[in-house]
């Protein structure tokens, strides 16, 4: 019984060391859908994201996709790829970031949380109450 315990508790312990690690954010994500991979970076004590492939990067016509759905109409004309994603994301709390994500599909920016793993990266976007899920994948 006293061996059980104890390896119960070196399990619990040892398990919590693992949980608590510290993940590097830094690298090369794309989303599990293959729609978009994007390169993560510090800057200064935040992390930010660029777009660095997209699985449609063109227009029908072989233009490149453009921000065109942004608010600000000075923006609209830049291209999707290399646009950034991620920002001012902040530790929060052990492999656990907040801060702003942008989506070129709508325009819109939304408070977000990254909940990070070794190769996993979940970022939840947030409008007022809705929230959406969005995983990715380290390949890099």
């Amino acid at each position: 019984m006293v061996r059980k315990t104890l390896l119960t508790f070196a399990a619990l312990v040892f398990g919590s060391t693992i949980a608590l690690a510290e993940v590097n954010p830094e690298g090369i994500w794309r989303l599990t859908s293959g729609r978009v991979t994007v390169k993560v970076v510090r800057c200064g004590n935040n992390i930010c994201a660029n777009i660095v492939g997209l699985s449609s990067p063109n227009y029908p016509d072989g233009t490149p996709l453009l921000d065109a759905m942004n608010p600000n109409k000075a923006l609209r004309k830049r291209p999707v790829m290399g646009l950034p994603v991620i920002s001012g994301m902040v530790q929060s709390g052990p492999n656990t970031y907040k801060g702003y994500i942008y989506n070129a599909d709508d325009g819109g920016s939304y408070r977000a949380t990254a909940y990070l793993t070794d190769k996993t990266m979940k970022l939840k976007g947030c409008w007022l109450v809705f929230c959406r899920d969005s995983d990715f994948v380290r390949i890099k």
